[in-house]
């Protein structure tokens, strides 16, 4: 372990950025940084976000809606480019004063209402069509402690341990053992779960799947930070069960593509304003402007 040691000041002043990939986007000062409406499309949602784990709930949970024959679900995704500051825009701290995707309006009633955070907005969702959420209310409890299991936990995967592991600019060997450890310790506490559950609650699968499979389930994957050998995720075995039979549902394929602006070119769709833009994606108009 590095001698090095770092003395706090007694008081803190932003100098200098963070360093590390998306050392842009941080300050530490809310509100918008330029002037910029948001784009508004036909359908009665409008999402603005990109597919991050926190994005991708909220698509897969769209494509869920529409797959179960839930018409009145259609919506438009646009993209937010979170590298270049478009959610530092005066439209979509609007829509999100946080500044964090996604970020969703909500057109359908008489009233424009905007949601942010993405468990709020896949309870929002799940409530207004009635899916997704367990059959039996007695077990609604359970699913809400698992849903929000994820929100509190997924910063500690994330901020945590994949900003030190794969994005800090130097390499630390105790925030990267700190946040290694507990995410192994949320891995095994899933995998305590699904060791006696097919779905996160029992046989029905729900909004709380659709979080934890974002995070975790993709991380189990070997989808998130090219950590999977580094944490072991293969002797995860309940939670590889889980992890793969999500994924091969066709609405999650949908999901995942949703917003995607990074990676494979077949696997992005930029931006969904109807379920034929599927059949036409980024990797696609690219060949046939060329």
């Amino acid at each position: 372990m590095s001698d090095n040691t770092y003395t706090p000041p007694e008081v803190w002043v932003w100098e200098q950025a963070s360093g590390g990939q998306f050392a842009n986007i941080n300050r530490p000062i809310a509100g918008p940084t330029h002037d910029k409406e948001l784009p508004v499309g036909k359908h009665p949602f409008q999402l603005h976000s990109l597919a991050t784990p926190n994005g991708v709930k909220v698509t897969v949970m769209f494509e869920e809606l529409l797959e179960a024959g839930v018409s009145d679900a259609e919506y438009d995704a646009w993209l937010i480019n979170i590298g270049e500051g478009d959610q530092f825009s005066s439209g979509f701290v609007e829509v999100n004063p946080n500044s964090k995707i996604p970020a969703l309006l909500d057109n359908s009633g008489d009233e424009p209402v905007r949601i942010f955070e993405s468990g709020a907005i896949l309870l929002h969702l799940a409530e207004k069509f009635g899916k997704f959420l367990p059959s039996d209310p007695a077990k609604r409890p359970e699913m809400l402690s698992w849903l929000f299991w994820q929100m509190g936990s997924a910063p500690y995967l994330g901020g945590g341990f994949g900003h030190f592991y794969a994005y800090a600019p130097e390499k630390w060997e105790y925030p990267i053992n700190r946040f290694a450890m507990e995410t192994k310790r949320q891995l095994d506490v899933l995998d305590r779960q699904l060791a006696e559950n097919r779905f996160i609650i029992g046989d029905e699968y729900t909004i709380a799947d659709m979080a934890i499979w974002s995070w975790y389930g993709q991380l189990a994957l070997g989808r998130q930070y090219n950590a999977g050998t580094f944490l072991d995720v293969e002797s995860y075995t309940n939670v590889q069960r889980w992890a793969k039979e999500i994924d091969a549902r066709p609405a999650v394929q949908r999901g995942r593509m949703v917003n995607r602006a990074f990676g494979d070119l077949d696997m992005q769709l930029r931006e969904r304003h109807d379920a034929s833009d599927f059949a036409t994606k980024t990797q696609d108009k690219l060949e046939a402007d060329s």
